[in-house]
């Protein structure tokens, strides 16, 4: 059986995927058709219910809960690991609710928790998650960067205004919410429990063999350095990647309670995760 796989070329997630992908580990009867995009061109599949299996930025989990359930591996979940506002060093950090804001996509976890810290800034432009420290250095404005320009901000030239993420986690307590790995719901369960075995047992595949960096990862970071790639993985792979478990699942609802009281919407909060009212064939 054939199932379309979508997850993004950064190195989280083909290292999560690695394994899965190019049969490191016995699959059995599972062959999936890889689909390599950036998180927001995912995000606007998942609303279009387009692919059976795909990555998503948990900030667009509400307006497809009707399509996807969350896969119990593969997100991207901890502390310290947040989107970032940054400015560049000739830029006042006042007024932010009048400055325009590089936002990298909609429907992104990063425009949640921007939106959270920031309700009254209205002034968004949204771009690909890679165009936003340019957009920043050419004076723009404001930019929210995420993934590995945490990692490269200050090499040109450009400074934080504030940590998101260390801003939500002091405001809930909880770990920060990134992305995760939801699956169709016409699936049959057992058809999804198997995958998210398969899933957990890549992960664990990759981490066997880590640190060393395999050239599907390597091919897929662009320019990026070992080093950039090795902190990417380090900072949102991690034991939330293998098994959400109840205090993941306790964070995922946190995230959807902020956004069904911004958005005054009503979401089933028992039906968010595999093994839920799974629609059949």
């Amino acid at each position: 059986m054939k199932y379309t796989l979508g997850f993004s070329p950064c190195p989280n997630d083909t290292f999560i995927f690695d394994a899965l992908v190019n049969k490191k580990i016995d699959t059995g009867d599972y062959d999936f058709d890889v689909m390599l995009e950036d998180v927001q061109t995912l995000n606007q599949w998942a609303m279009q219910d387009k692919l059976d299996i795909t990555k998503l930025s948990y900030g667009v989990l509400p307006l497809v809960l009707k399509n996807y359930a969350v896969l119990q591996s593969g997100s991207a979940l901890g502390r310290g690991v947040g989107p970032l506002l940054i400015t560049n060093n000739n830029a006042s950090t006042t007024d932010i609710d009048g400055r325009l804001i590089a936002i990298p996509g909609e429907e992104t976890t990063a425009h949640l928790l921007f939106s959270l810290a920031y309700p009254n800034a209205k002034n968004k432009v949204f771009l690909r998650y890679d165009e936003i420290e340019n957009f920043v250095v050419a004076g723009k404005g404001l930019g929210v960067i995420i993934h590995e320009n945490r990692f490269t901000y200050q090499d040109k030239g450009l400074k934080k205004i504030v940590d998101l993420g260390d801003y939500w986690e002091k405001k809930t307590g909880n770990a920060i919410p990134l992305g995760g790995i939801v699956i169709n719901r016409k699936i049959d369960i057992d058809t999804q429990l198997e995958i998210d075995a398969l899933i957990k047992k890549s992960i664990e595949y990759a981490f066997s063999n880590y640190p060393e960096l395999n050239d599907y990862i390597r091919n897929n970071a662009q320019e990026m350095s070992e080093e950039v790639m090795r902190k990417h993985i380090d900072l949102y792979v991690n034991d939330y990647s293998i098994n959400l478990g109840e205090e993941g699942m306790k964070t995922i609802k946190k995230l959807l309670q902020v956004y069904q009281q911004t958005n005054a919407c009503n979401i089933d909060y028992d039906d968010i995760f595999i093994g839920k009212k799974t629609l059949l064939l």
